[in-house]
Parts: structure tokens; sequence; C-alpha cells
């Protein structure tokens, strides 16, 4: 990954959840969090991860999410943000988390 691209990850980090937090009104959608963000090359799709803090939540929050990528594309463009187009975004599930979850249990049990 390039520095650009890097930087522009970081940036729609940072962006993304001040959006989710500040302006969607859906209480869903509220807890959700960004955790990593990859751009292609060509800066026209980003993949953005996140998390919920409840695991039973997670497919409607990724169904409203995806539906609200509009709205937050469209947030982020009033922003002055120093991207000339926005890239189209793609929301999914971060399963790093739960995974790393696992295997910490995973060692415990070895231990004991």
């Amino acid at each position: 990954m390039s520095i650009k691209t890097q930087r522009i990850s970081n940036l729609l980090i940072k962006e993304i959840s001040d959006i989710l937090q500040n302006e969607v009104h859906d209480e869903d959608i509220k807890f959700v969090t960004i955790t990593a963000c990859k751009v292609d090359t060509d800066l026209s799709l980003a993949q953005v991860y996140c998390t919920v803090l409840d695991d039973k939540k997670k497919d409607k929050c990724l169904h409203d999410l995806n539906a609200a990528k509009g709205f937050i594309k469209t947030e982020l463009a009033k922003r002055k943000l120093e991207i000339r187009k926005i890239p189209d975004l793609r929301f999914i599930y971060d399963n790093s988390i739960s995974y790393g979850n696992k295997i910490e249990k995973i060692i415990k049990e070895i231990n004991n």
C-alpha cells in the first residue's frame, strides 16, 4: 500500500467514524466501530472494515451501513477532504477481533 492510499485510508476511517457518531440517526449504526480501511490504488473503491458490540446485530448493521453508504458518501463530499473523488464504499465485517479472542482462548486452555 502506498503512502497516498494509506493516508487516504486513515482519513476515511476518521471521517466515517465521525459521521457515524454525529450525523447518523439510526441507533444500531451509532455503535459501529471502524477498524480498518483498504483503498484501491486507483481510489475507486474503499473497503471499510467494521465491528459491532452486539454480534447478534452484525448482519442488520452491515445491511444498514451498506444501505446508508450513499448518505455517508454525500457527507464525506461535504467535508473539505483532500480527495478529488470520493471512492465507492463497501462495508465488510471485521472478523479479526473474534479470531484473536478464539486464539487467546485456545492458548489459555493449552496453558491450563
